[in-house]
């Protein structure tokens, strides 16, 4: 079974999908880092060259594939929820957890990470709590269950991740 992180930039999703693949013996993929060795280039490169829509084109073809391959833990960039087409292969292929942190929080973790071309600007608690507002209702929809980020550690993260895929291994976290 392909398990998908999605949520906000900075919620975790690299680092508690690379602790999961290692519990579950799966593979792991991070979708923006997968785009990026497609490119040849990064993200924040691609992004002033060519936009977000050429971005969010190659973004979806890239999930596409992810989701369609064999199992494994895959952590998706921030915006990949905001195409539809994403959200349902996403869920076609397993199970689809959504790392929720507040924005307030995300910009604590974020405020020096000069990488994430969205949150180049004046006022980048402002861009978080926008994006928040918009992508939080696509992430709920995506995800078969939530987990609340807001401090504990990789390791609890991922227990509390295995407790959701467990066949009756407690309430299933409804988004």
């Amino acid at each position: 079974m392909t398990i998908t992180l999605v949520g906000m930039p900075g919620s975790g999703k690299t680092t508690v999908g690379r602790h999961l693949a290692r519990r579950l013996r799966l593979p792991f993929f991070d979708s923006d880092h997968v785009i990026e060795e497609r490119l040849g280039c990064s993200i924040r490169e691609f992004f002033a060259r060519e936009g977000e829509a050429a971005f969010r084109d190659l973004e979806q073809q890239v999930i596409a594939e992810l989701a369609q391959g064999p199992a494994a833990v895959i952590a998706t960039g921030g915006g990949a929820v905001l195409r539809e087409a994403n959200r349902h292969a996403l869920r076609a292929a397993g199970r689809v957890v959504y790392l929720r942190a507040s924005p307030e929080e995300l910009y604590r973790r974020l405020k020096h990470d000069t990488s994430r071309p969205l949150l180049q600007v004046a006022d980048p608690l402002a861009r978080l709590r926008e994006m928040y507002a918009q992508r939080d209702p696509l992430y709920r929809e995506a995800a078969h269950f939530l987990v609340e980020t807001p401090r504990p550690s990789v390791p609890r993260l991922v227990n509390m991740i295995l407790a959701q895929l467990e066949p009756d291994g407690g309430p299933a976290g409804t988004p």
